[in-house]
């Protein structure tokens, strides 16, 4: 059986199955149908958790004596959105003016294609590695992330799986190739902040309280003043507001409540536990100086609810892992990358827990679009540096 060398043709195989989040719709197949052919031990569990859909996963291991790598990605994408809009197939893998369309294509497929395509060559050429080589592949990245990485990583660990390094291959490259490799991501905590007021008629703001009123205050409080002014390696912290809810559809009530989604991407200036308590104060502080109805005593009556998992900002610093993933980027196509922490989260925060980890993948301009695609040229460029940093880091 001929080796999966070609990153075109592996990305094709993937992008016809329609794996959108939570179903494996024959991803992880075609993939273990790749891997097999390279020596690679293949096992598929399924995780569970009330509430949450089952999800499929995938753990290949390429065994050998030496240092562990660990490639980390998923096969599950975001839904196609209106298909009528795509000039091609969301799920075709058709290729127009040098570039392979289809869902998945950058986020995160193409980079998994051009991974197993590196890993190939280099058996081809040289044999297997002076080490271990594992795939951690998950159906659940775009979706909840419950039973996904998470309990993919705990079963292998408790199966004596050890890492020395991972590189998750999400597209990190802003304009080209070469630009930018994550080396730590900053924090995520999200929360709902609810003000309870008084139900009453508009024409009678005196015997009702309007939680507006408050929600509005106590937003203002979280948005300024700035949290930092950011660190050495990481940009400010800050604040969105997501949304505003008072759920009132009649025009001449006040309603009895407001509520308000908030998220926090924060810097290693703040700890999860810190950054509650920096915005509890906020809170209490607003809410002691305004009331809900001027003249009124009471300050404005609130409640915060923290959403679970928060996301814990890290940083990597494993220089022979950085270096060597660095020199091969300049090796093939003459850049030397920017080391960054930008951008949103990624299945790099759990894994960072297990060993040192860095991201880099495509270019991710066309992710979650429609037309998402990636450039054949591009194909060959990621797996030619990914094979020659599996030559300089196992060399």
């Amino acid at each position: 059986m001929s080796l999966p060398v070609d990153p075109t043709a592996n990305l094709a195989s993937l992008i016809r199955c329609a794996s959108v989040t939570p179903a494996e719709g024959g991803a992880l197949t075609a993939l273990e149908t790749m891997l097999k052919p390279l020596g690679f031990n293949v096992e598929r569990p399924v995780f569970a958790e009330d509430g949450t859909p089952d999800i499929e996963n995938l753990y290949a291991r390429l065994p050998g004596n030496g240092p562990h790598l660990m490639f980390a990605g998923h096969t599950d994408v975001v839904p196609v959105g209106d298909e009528a809009a795509w000039t091609h197939p969301p799920f075709a893998a058709e290729i127009a003016n040098g570039e392979m369309y289809g869902r998945g294509a950058v986020d995160m497929k193409g980079g998994i294609a051009c991974f197993l395509a590196a890993v190939a060559r280099h058996v081809e050429k040289h044999g297997r590695p002076k080490g271990s080589i594992s795939l951690l592949i998950t159906g659940d990245e775009e979706g909840p992330a419950i039973n996904g990485t998470v309990k993919l990583l705990e079963w292998a660990a408790a199966k004596g799986e050890k890492w020395d390094a991972s590189i998750v291959g999400e597209p990190t490259n802003p304009d080209a190739l070469g630009d930018m490799i994550k080396i730590g991501r900053r924090g995520s905590l999200s929360g709902i902040v609810t003000v309870n007021g008084r139900q009453g008629h508009a024409a009678y703001p005196h015997l009702a309280d309007n939680p507006a009123r408050g929600i509005v205050t106590l937003l203002d409080a979280l948005m300024a003043p700035a949290f930092d002014k950011g660190t050495g390696d990481f940009q400010p912290t800050n604040l969105e507001v997501t949304s505003i809810d008072i759920g009132n559809p009649a025009t001449n009530v006040i309603a009895a409540k407001a509520t308000a989604a908030f998220n926090i991407r924060f810097n290693d200036s703040w700890t999860v536990e810190s950054l509650q308590a920096e915005i509890h104060n906020r809170l209490d502080r607003a809410a002691g100086r305004r009331k809900l109805r001027p003249g009124r005593k009471e300050p404005i009556d609130y409640e915060i609810v923290w959403r679970d998992r928060p996301s814990h900002v890290f940083l990597t610093r494993d220089d022979r892992l950085i270096e060597t993933l660095s020199g091969s980027v300049k090796a093939v196509t003459g850049r030397t990358p920017g080391l960054s922490t930008s951008g949103g989260t990624s299945d790099a925060r759990f894994i960072k827990d297990y060993c040192p980890v860095v991201e880099f993948g495509l270019v991710g301009q066309t992710m979650h679009m429609v037309d998402e695609r990636a450039a054949l040229a591009d194909l060959e460029t990621l797996t030619q540096i990914y094979e020659r940093f599996l030559q300089d880091w196992f060399g």
